[in-house]
């Protein structure tokens, strides 16, 4: 407002927000800003509630908010101001020698760990871990940030071997890891919907490194999985410049699938259709992890009824949020009952079926909180085909889903058809094989 209209303003946030909103403004080169707040939550709250917020105390300094607000435009910046600027300790390469305890005290009041036990990362170990690639372990990997606003932290492939140690991970398991490191993106989102990352295996090094696809894929049953999956959300933990919460994590609730980020490969052997990663533009032989973040919601069921799978199915979709795009993750039994019943012999023709079926009145989409948040504003800068819904009378059917968000992955091991939804967003396939 300032810098492009000329309008004197005051950043206002609810308090919870209070050390990110310091950290964001120090990224944009304004460490000295000074921002008002008033109390969380805001949703839910009635107009006369919120006014008695403004009209009431900061909770974060306990001066009133709108004396502050009259102090932020007419007085100068106080040098103090600066003081409260939050920065992250340089942390050396090597710790000192200590007792186990104290060490392992050390990693969780840090938050370098997810809590549970890890391996301490000795220089053997690190060293052991760096033999499963050939890259220089000097070499930056990539860059990594918590959220669209906050600066990129780099890496180097030494610092992901030490993650990969303390989240129990084996050298051949390494050049997954790195290929996940290089994707940019964080398994550790700072995102108030608390979403988390899924990560899905194709190619020859699922049978390498002895990865699970079939019974028990996506459970506590596989070591290769499991580590990966964990390895993935150490470093973005770490490696991202922190998550912690209330600074750098600002999942309202957290989620439990970030403790391996949803890790499992793909079961392209009973599979009916092409492996996931051929119709992103790889070879059958390569090796490839694809990555999803926003991994939230789930519907679930057992089977395709011969009679009413379609009502089953628009009811499972219909149950979905609008901003959490469908993952389908099919057992092998399922897969085939969708050629049977619905005649889908690609995955492409599902993903069809269901942009055309999956609809509701505009009115009803428009009216999704997170619709509001996210697609409206969209929709105001001109961007498709939210520029086009925002048209629609109340009562014209849009589809909910955009095709290319519709995802189709074959997992299980044909004990029983049961299958899931997965509300997550495809981001990209990275090339394992160039990290080995």
């Amino acid at each position: 407002m300032e810098s492009e209209y000329g309008i004197p303003s005051v950043p206002i946030h609810t308090h919870v927000f209070a050390s990110i909103a310091r950290l964001v403004s120090r990224s944009k080169g304004m460490p000295g800003l000074r921002s008002v707040f008033v109390p969380q939550p805001v949703m839910g709250k009635s107009p006369e509630e919120l006014r008695a917020d403004l009209e009431g105390l900061d909770p974060v300094t306990g001066k009133l908010v709108m004396q502050e607000v009259v102090e932020v435009l007419t007085q100068p910046l106080d040098v103090t101001d600066n003081e409260k600027i939050i920065y992250t300790p340089l942390i050396s390469r090597f710790l000192e020698p200590d007792s186990e305890e104290n060490l392992t005290q050390l990693f969780l009041e840090n938050l370098w760990t997810d809590g549970l036990p890890i391996i301490f990362p000795t220089e053997a170990r690190v060293a052991a871990m760096l033999a499963g690639t050939r890259r220089d372990p000097l070499e930056v990997v990539g860059r990594m940030r918590p959220a669209p606003t906050r600066e990129h932290w780099a890496f180097t492939v030494e610092q992901v071997a030490v993650n990969a140690v303390m989240a129990g991970a084996r050298p051949e398991y390494f050049p997954v890891i790195l290929a996940l490191a290089s994707s940019s993106v964080s398994a550790r989102q700072s995102t108030t919907s608390s979403g988390a990352s899924m990560v899905v295996v194709n190619g020859p090094i699922r049978h390498e490194i002895k990865m699970n696809w079939g019974m028990g894929a996506m459970g506590p049953y596989n070591h290769a999985n499991a580590t990966i999956g964990r390895a993935y959300g150490l470093l973005s933990q770490n490696l991202q410049g922190g998550s912690r919460p209330g600074e750098t994590f600002m999942g309202s609730s957290g989620n439990n699938y970030a403790y391996n980020s949803v890790t499992f490969a793909e079961n392209e052997e009973r599979s009916p259709w092409q492996p996931f990663h051929v119709q992103h533009g790889f070879n059958a032989d390569e090796s490839v992890v694809s990555v999803f973040d926003e991994c939230i919601t789930t519907s679930f069921a057992l089977g395709l009824r011969e009679k009413h799978w379609r009502e089953h199915l628009q009811s499972m979709l219909l149950g979905m949020d609008p901003e959490c795009p469908p993952v389908f993750l099919l057992d092998p039994i399922v897969a085939r009952l969708f050629i049977e019943r619905g005649g889908f012999d690609t995955k492409e023709k599902l993903i069809d079926w269901v942009h055309d079926h999956a609809q509701i009145p505009a009115g009803v989409y428009w009216d999704y909180q997170g619709v509001q948040n996210h697609a409206y504003p969209d929709a105001l800068k001109g961007v498709e085909p939210f520029a086009t819904f925002v048209k629609a009378k109340d009562d014209e059917l849009l589809p909910v889903f955009q095709k290319k968000d519709i995802k189709i992955v074959v997992v299980g091991g044909e004990t029983n058809g049961y299958w899931r939804i997965m509300g997550a967003r495809y981001q990209k396939s990275i090339s394992i094989d160039e990290w080995r």
